[in-house]
């Protein structure tokens, strides 16, 4: 994360500095907020191809993306490949992808349908 923005950034570099580097989500250790790196960190995986498997998995699964997150290609695309009838998409309406981390200023996490996709799945 840059220390301060210019205002040329994508949406997504924006969100994410209003996350990890204000109240909302900094940390002094943070590697998010710092920007630093570690070795076990997930970026040591990113040429791994993770959702080449998804077809594999048959077991329920709720993928939640929000409406606005940048990354939300990856939970779509990934869902796609899913197999079976006990697969869930929901896509939280307004919500960007650090929204689903701590609920934003709209309180964006969807904990009631969480709760009831567990519920029915998880028995």
């Amino acid at each position: 994360m840059p220390e301060k923005l210019t205002g040329n950034e994508p949406q997504f570099v924006k969100d994410y500095w209003e996350y990890y580097k204000t109240k909302r989500g900094f940390h002094k250790r943070s590697i998010n907020s710092n920007g630093n790196w570690n070795t076990t960190s997930s970026l040591s995986l990113i040429n791994q191809p993770i959702l080449q498997y998804s077809s594999e998995i048959r077991t329920p699964v709720l993928v939640v993306h929000g409406e606005n997150a940048h990354s939300r290609y990856f939970g779509e695309d990934a869902f796609k490949k899913l197999k079976g009838d006990n697969k869930e998409l929901l896509i939280v309406k307004g919500a960007n992808h650090v929204d689903l981390y701590d609920g934003g200023a709209n309180n964006a996490i969807p904990f009631d349908k969480i709760e009831s996709f567990y519920k029915e799945n998880l028995k």
